[in-house]
């Protein structure tokens, strides 16, 4: 599972935490404004003072969670580009692909599938910054730029 999923996963989860404890807020507020019947009010507020409890541990325990996905977010695939193409004479239908994968820095990689009659290559290189640590075919770069909104 990479990054993304996760911060994803862990960032629904904290969604609904935090809705249960919209809810769970709500209630406490319908019970404080309904006076006991019985006039116990001190009964009342221990059970309140429980539950506010409770709350402030599910808080206290999603912080930190919270914390890890921000930093990790930035470090997620975030823009992806593909340019399909042909790369060899001898067989059409575009099926080589470039495809661009970066996080917010425009760091990542680009992968291409090179499709032939005969054979089938497959390549990696290095994004930094928006641009190739080695040289780039032109579908490469096209892809690249299509990932950043170029």
């Amino acid at each position: 599972m990479d990054a993304a999923t996760v911060a994803a996963i862990i960032a629904t989860i904290a969604l609904f935490v935090a809705l249960g404890l919209a809810l769970q807020i709500a209630a406490l507020r319908r019970r404080l404004a309904a006076v006991p019947k019985d006039g116990n009010v001190i009964d009342l507020m221990r059970s309140i003072d429980g539950d506010l409890a409770k709350v402030e541990a599910v808080v206290t325990n999603i912080e930190p969670r919270l914390q890890s996905v921000e930093q990790r977010l930035p470090l997620a695939i975030s823009f992806t580009g593909v340019v399909t193409y042909d790369a060899f004479g001898d067989i059409g239908g575009k099926l080589s692909r470039s495809i661009a994968l970066l996080d917010s820095n425009g760091d990542g990689l680009v992968i291409s599938l090179l499709v032939g009659r005969n054979e089938t290559l497959f390549f990696t290189k290095e994004v930094r910054s928006g641009s190739g640590t080695e040289r780039l075919s032109p579908e490469e770069g096209a892809a690249i730029q299509r990932a950043m909104g170029h």
